[in-house]
């Protein structure tokens, strides 16, 4: 498991979706499998837009979970990014990639 850089950008991998907010369990649908979310994995989810670095979902959701330990909650996000990078869920882009697209 390879921890994503901060200045990445995660994002759905192809094949995967978020259901609908309007529904009462929000699932993550995967080929040949499902995630159920809730509480900060799908905060976490939510924000896997393709627009925000990992540092900025980082610092978001220290704000929303001010409470705990900053290091902790960063440790936990770069670990469950990785995660579902490892379960081809998530792919990441670099700001780099995108400057060389945005050039085309």
């Amino acid at each position: 498991m390879s921890t994503p850089e901060l200045n990445s950008r995660p994002r759905l991998a192809v094949g995967c979706r978020l259901n609908e907010k309007g529904q009462q369990l929000r699932v993550l649908h995967m080929p040949e499998r499902a995630l159920r979310l809730n509480g900060p994995s799908l905060e976490i989810v939510e924000r896997c837009d393709g627009r925000r670095t990992v540092q900025e979902i980082i610092s978001e959701l220290q704000k929303i979970y001010s409470k705990a330990e900053p290091k902790k909650i960063e440790t936990d996000i770069l670990g469950y990014l990785a995660l579902l990078h490892d379960q081809r869920a998530l792919d990441f882009t670099s700001d780099q990639a995108i400057r060389s697209a945005d050039a085309k």
